[in-house]
């Protein structure tokens, strides 16, 4: 099968957008040039649109098995290839977990037929999550395992930590951790400060975060082991990050769309659309985890997507579960209220969204040039809309940003050279 994209533009080796043409064979980018006169099975018109690499997000939550009136391995990666992802990483924290190597090999299979993007699982670091007992590593690496986490939850005692490290290092896996200091969590559920006194919640503090990943980037130094922090959301935690990055540590990070956007302000009332774990925190946490993605602390970007049911979700901020959606939305939001605004450029959004996360974890991924995987996204950078919940690929509707108006809109996600997602270019 061969796909001509054509009237296409592309940004530069100097980052300007300039128009081009691209023909795909197969699974692989065969040209990209001005023009390319050359028989294909099927033309394209990209109307001016512009061709990039596919998105990959390396923190989403897909909740099968266990969890499908949240979300399938269908339903999530349709979300994601409607917001231009062709490759996601999916969290373990399913029913099963994938613990032990049958169960992460009836996922695999699993996701072979379902699944609409690529997915690479993740498997669980101990046993049923619990944080009692490790799992075999490198049983688990032979049954594809992707990288190593319990995240939602925090390894709690160093001595397991550090083993965990070591037998990962050894498999030349990485060890991704969600960082909580469960004994100083106290039960809270927004940021310890401005919002926690405002609405009378109790409060998380940003402390919980950034110890344990002061602890664990000493362990990961001991271990030799690759070390990656989700969700940073706190000024301490870019802090400690930066310094262990400057020791030489093997530490990466991640920071999500929403702690970017958002702070502790934005929380007007007891809205559980708001609430997420690491919370939102204070706006001096927010612009220091701009300026450490800038700075090169922070490495790429990902939406850690938790989908949940309407009805969990109504339940108030004291027992609606954490988390928000964010694979059909994270470009289009990033674009809009980062680049167009001047805080960023848009070649660094990309590279956060695609050449960054293939670096850190070594993926033939995120690339768009010739004789590389044809894993393309193509965005409207020009057509407008306004974010609707209802219209969403996910089952989750859990969104903090709808009716947020947005432009940058992804209108084709290829695959493997296979389009799996096809909007309108002209809208």
């Amino acid at each position: 099968m061969k796909i001509l994209l054509k009237n296409a533009r592309r940004l530069s080796s100097v980052y300007k957008l300039e128009p081009c043409e691209i023909l795909i064979e197969g699974n692989r980018i065969k040209q990209i040039k001005s023009a390319i006169r050359e028989n294909a099975d099927r033309n394209i018109d990209c109307n001016g649109n512009v061709v990039l690499p596919g998105f990959i997000d390396v923190h989403i939550h897909l909740r099968e098995p266990g969890g499908e009136h949240k979300e399938t391995i269908k339903t999530g990666t349709l979300a994601a290839a409607k917001g231009g992802f062709t490759t996601v990483c999916a969290m373990p924290n399913t029913n099963p977990v994938p613990d032990r190597k049958e169960t992460l090999e009836k996922l695999v299979e699993k996701i072979k037929k379902e699944a609409k993007v690529r997915v690479l699982p993740y498997a669980a670091i101990t046993k049923d999550l619990k944080g009692e007992e490790l799992t075999n590593i490198d049983e688990l690496v032979m049954a594809g395992a992707f990288a190593f986490t319990d995240d939602g939850v925090g390894i709690q005692t160093a001595d397991f930590m550090l083993k965990a490290m070591k037998q990962a290092a050894a498999s030349g896996k990485a060890i991704v951790a969600h960082c909580e200091d469960n004994s100083i969590v106290y039960g809270g559920v927004v940021h310890d400060g401005d919002v926690s006194n405002r609405l009378n919640l109790p409060g998380l503090p940003a402390l919980s975060e950034s110890v344990q990943i002061a602890r664990d980037v000493l362990l990961a130094e001991a271990a030799g082991c690759h070390y990656h922090v989700c969700h940073v959301s706190s000024k301490e935690s870019v802090r400690v990050i930066r310094d262990a990055k400057r020791a030489g540590i093997h530490v990466t990070a991640e920071v999500t769309p929403h702690h970017l956007l958002l702070n502790e302000n934005n929380i007007k009332d007891q809205d559980s659309n708001y609430k997420m774990n690491p919370p939102l925190r204070a706006k001096e946490d927010q612009e220091a985890l701009l300026e450490g993605l800038l700075d090169g602390t922070i490495d790429f970007i990902a939406t850690d997507h938790a989908p949940h049911a309407e009805e969990e979700k109504s339940q108030g901020f004291l027992n609606a579960p954490f988390g928000i959606v964010g694979l059909e939305t994270a470009f289009s939001l990033l674009y809009t209220y980062l680049v167009k605004t001047e805080k960023i450029k848009l070649h660094q959004l990309v590279d956060w969204l695609t050449k960054k996360p293939a670096e850190v974890f070594q993926l033939p991924y995120g690339k768009l040039d010739e004789n590389t995987i044809a894993d393309i996204t193509i965005v409207n950078l020009e057509k407008e809309l306004k974010i609707n919940k209802e219209t969403f690929q996910s089952k989750g509707r859990n969104t903090p940003f709808q009716d947020w108006i947005v432009s940058g809109i992804p209108v084709m996600t290829i695959v493997d050279g296979e389009i799996v997602f096809e909007g309108d270019m002209n809208g």
